[in-house]
């Protein structure tokens, strides 16, 4: 295979991936409040169940991201976590119980976890000055997927027949289509890999060490190395060095490290408290059901997915230390507005439904501009060849918080002022702490 043709099918498969993961996500949560309702749930069990894919997640990615940095085989990881996903969703679909939707959640979670090993891939395979466009594209991926998921719904909503002993509904439907996904990705990257004669997900991953460059390689004009040499088995005495004089303390005790993850537990804390807030207040103040909610976040994701273009495309001229600071702004602004108006909406129908559309609409463009800086300038001053385990480190913080966030939100949905004045409050400290950290972007890349 051509070093063209390598870059592109691993362009191909890590966009899948990200895609796939947004399908899903946007298909499941638009109808989830309604299903544990017809299994009367009380309202606390909608924090559970999306809290539950989280937490697991949690724990899974570190310990995919420290495989792949021992064993730099990121394929084999990828397909082992997919097998989490197809059992997960099976169980999703077979939803005869509120504990059997919880369980199916936590499974699914295990396989989330791989993104560790994909940040990790990623961050090994780009120059530090490409990192924050080439993050913004595939998290982009991410988001066309959360597009292409309301869309499903609109369909999906139709279905009521029996598949064997299973009923499938506008409830269950979901978890039939992503294990066909799933099963589909897995052929296809089977057979690609088969048919090519070696791995599909080529990178500096599968070279002598990690960072190291073949001679023959150009001037760097790409973000992805093209000339990777072809794969050779990791010895027992390469995997262990990864992590020789490796200190935990050392590398994550440090005062810019703590203000990233800070910025990631924060941002995703409060994004998933949002979420888990908006359905029920759009069915109380709007009336809202599936397809509403579908559109909903359909629209939602297509300005997220403006707003990581329209950041793919800033990085190339300003540092992530300011993009950094453009989405807190943004997303301060969004908290405060929630907590004047949403908290206890004012005026009638038109007029509530514009300051909620407003709201929303700030949280979203904030979020690409926090994500892409926070992800982009971590990689930058954690260690390379521990990427995998520190991305997981990184996804676990961002874990707990998508933990708390909807728990949070769950049981205070009666009681927005308590809700969204913590999220305000945790967003101010967060800002101010960055503006007085300025090593962030100055500290120096460590390998």
């Amino acid at each position: 295979m051509d070093s063209r043709r390598e870059k592109k099918l691993t362009y191909i498969t890590i966009g899948l991936i990200f895609l796939l993961s947004g399908v899903e996500y946007a298909v499941i949560l638009p109808t989830i409040w309604r299903f544990l309702q017809t299994l009367d749930a009380a309202p606390y069990f909608l924090g559970l169940v999306l809290s539950a894919f989280s937490l697991s997640g949690l724990l899974s990615g570190p310990l995919f991201g420290h495989w792949s940095d021992r064993t730099r085989s990121t394929k084999k990881i990828i397909l082992f976590a997919n097998i989490f996903e197809i059992v997960g969703n099976f169980m999703y679909l077979m939803g005869y119980s509120k504990w059997l939707l919880l369980s199916s959640r936590l499974v699914a979670g295990i396989g989330a976890g791989v993104s560790s090993s994909i940040f990790g891939f990623l961050t090994r395979s780009t120059a530090p000055e490409d990192r924050a466009t080439v993050f913004a594209a595939f998290m982009a991926c991410r988001q066309a997927g959360l597009v292409i998921g309301p869309a499903f719904n609109i369909f999906l909503r139709l279905c009521d027949f029996h598949l064997g002993p299973f009923v499938i509904n506008k409830y269950t439907a979901p978890g039939v289509r992503f294990i066909t996904c799933q099963y589909a990705f897995i052929i296809r990257y089977v057979e690609e890999s088969d048919e090519e004669g070696k791995p599909l997900i080529v990178s500096q991953e599968l070279m002598g060490s990690y960072g190291s460059v073949v001679a023959s390689s150009p001037p760097r004009n790409t973000t992805l190395n093209p000339n990777p040499s072809p794969h050779s088995p990791v010895s027992p005495a390469e995997s262990s060095g990864v992590f020789k004089n490796f200190s935990i303390s050392r590398e994550f005790l440090r005062e810019e490290v703590i203000v990233l993850l800070a910025a990631q537990f924060v941002t995703f804390f409060n994004q998933t408290a949002l979420e888990t807030m908006v359905t029920p207040l759009t069915q109380k103040y709007f009336s809202f059901g599936e397809l509403e909610n579908s559109v909903m976040y359909f629209l939602g994701g297509v300005v997220v997915i403006a707003g990581f273009l329209f950041v793919r495309w800033l990085s190339r001229h300003v540092t992530e230390r300011v993009i950094l600071a453009i989405g807190l702004c943004m997303c301060n602004i969004s908290c405060i507005w929630c907590l004047i108006f949403l908290a206890k909406p004012l005026g009638g129908f038109a007029w509530q439904l514009t300051e909620f559309i407003i709201g929303v609409f700030l949280q979203i463009l904030g979020l690409p501009f926090v994500s892409v800086a926070q992800v982009s300038l971590f990689s930058k001053i954690t260690a390379e060849k521990t990427q995998g385990f520190s991305q997981g480190i990184r996804r676990s913080v961002g874990g707990l918080a998508t933990i708390l966030g909807p728990l949070w939100a769950g049981g205070l949905t009666e009681n927005m002022y308590v809700m969204m004045g913590m999220m305000t409050v945790l967003l101010v400290l967060l800002t101010v702490s960055n503006n007085y950290n300025d090593k962030t972007i100055r500290h120096p890349a460590r390998g």
